[in-house]
């Protein structure tokens, strides 16, 4: 039974290289129960919990009062982004080339009629994602395939999601984090294209065919230990260079993680990622996905960013190996009150080391759950391949090149 009187620790220190400066108050969690959530059917505890509050609904109270009033917030938001900036001024960029930034946007037809935006031929849609559509285009350019997000910035303005923020706050983040990143278990930002003169604003990303990491894995079955185990390397050595940098994605579900046609798998959608100046990654926001939630987001406490992040991992491992959701019920409610309360059911016969791994990861107490560390050192994540390599980012790699200008002290990281 997981007690609601446990205190929150922090998560073990993940080692910031010290690219980002960006923090946002999170949005306040709604606790299980509360209004008419509880008859919401299983299809919805499967995709993301999007708040969607508007003036006429919001009753401009403040219920996060851990973080205090929202002047405060106000005050908070504009010096995060004065970090940002500044940071950005010193080059603390994770990244050797930058995100192309384009302020020109033309919308034509191509010979044959389909839709362009500037170099891009537009080809079918690919799914609708928080606050935008999902298009995949071709580049006259260099034609290679790109997966464009749409937005209508008045849309995103009249959203509220929270007392001083609107949609557009979401979707400027996501941007200015994934600015930020390059990292091979991440999904690239290529372009943005906002025209000041239109309404519409568009991130171009890397284009990944292949299928999702649990496309046809539904019970009785999953997708085999070989190919999981395949898979947690790259997730987990993905979300380590996250949590590093003091990023939370929160949402890590098999949705958000793309394999190309090679079998890498990719980490997308930041769109409700959170930044943050230091190793303190405290949250109150809604989760992501009410079946990849962790316990102590449930019980509407406050909770840390990479714990959470962890404890999805672990869901996301049990799809992946047993085709199934560990906790899942026929309600919001009644998701929620197997999340904290019922215990980890794992088969029989299931391989010892896996049955620790899932246990570790899926630990209700986030003091005693699992690191991402001490996941990468796992005997069954280790396997024939030896432990996940770790990998030495652009920002790393220029301050170990500022302490070490000829190269002495060579790193083995990759």
């Amino acid at each position: 039974m997981f007690s609601k009187d446990y205190s929150i620790a922090r998560v073990t220190e993940m080692g910031c290289c010290g690219c980002f400066g960006f923090v946002r108050k999170p949005k306040s969690l709604s606790r299980p129960g509360s209004g008419s959530t509880n008859c919401l059917s299983q299809e919805f505890l499967l995709e993301e919990e999007i708040e969607e509050v508007d003036d006429r609904s919001y009753n401009g109270e403040v219920s996060d009062t851990a973080h205090g009033d929202d002047g405060e917030l106000q005050s908070r938001v504009q010096r995060s982004e004065e970090i940002l900036m500044l940071r950005t001024q010193n080059g603390m960029i994770c990244r050797e080339f930058p995100v192309k930034e384009t302020h020109k946007l033309i919308r034509s037809e191509d010979e044959n009629g389909n839709k362009m935006i500037n170099e891009y031929v537009r080809e079918y849609k690919i799914g609708s994602g928080s606050y935008g559509k999902v298009v995949l285009y071709r580049s006259l350019k260099d034609g290679n395939h790109y997966a464009i997000k749409a937005f209508h910035k008045s849309h995103l303005l009249k959203l509220r999601v929270a007392p001083s923020e609107t949609a557009m706050t979401d979707v400027l983040r996501e941007v200015l984090i994934m600015k930020m990143l390059n990292h091979p278990n991440i999904v690239n930002l290529i372009e943005v294209i906002d025209d000041p003169s239109t309404d519409h604003f568009y991130m171009v990303l890397e284009f990944v065919e292949g299928k999702w990491v649990c496309e046809g894995s539904g019970p009785p079955g999953g997708i085999g230990e070989n190919t999981a185990r395949k898979y947690l390397r790259d997730i987990v050595s993905g979300l380590i260079y996250l949590h590093a940098h003091n990023i939370v994605h929160g949402d890590i579900k098999p949705d958000n993680l793309l394999v190309t046609r090679t079998g890498t798998v990719k980490i997308a959608d930041f769109s409700v990622s959170q930044v943050f100046e230091d190793d303190n990654d405290e949250l109150r926001r809604s989760p992501g996905t009410p079946v990849f939630t962790a316990p102590e987001c449930c019980l509407g406490l406050t909770y840390h960013g990479k714990a959470a992040d962890t404890w999805a991992v672990g869901v996301t491992l049990y799809c992946m190996v047993l085709g199934q959701y560990p906790f899942l019920g026929d309600s919001l409610q009644d998701t929620y009150d197997k999340i904290v309360n019922n215990q980890l059911s794992l088969p029989d016969n299931i391989n010892p080391q896996l049955r620790n791994l899932l246990e570790g990861l899926l630990c209700k107490d986030p003091n005693e759950r699992m690191t991402l560390d001490a996941v990468a050192k796992h005997a069954w994540v280790i396997g024939e391949e030896g432990p996940i390599p770790q990998y030495l980012c652009w920002c790393r790699r220029n301050i170990l090149l500022r302490e070490d200008p000829v190269g002495n002290g060579k790193s083995t990281l990759t």
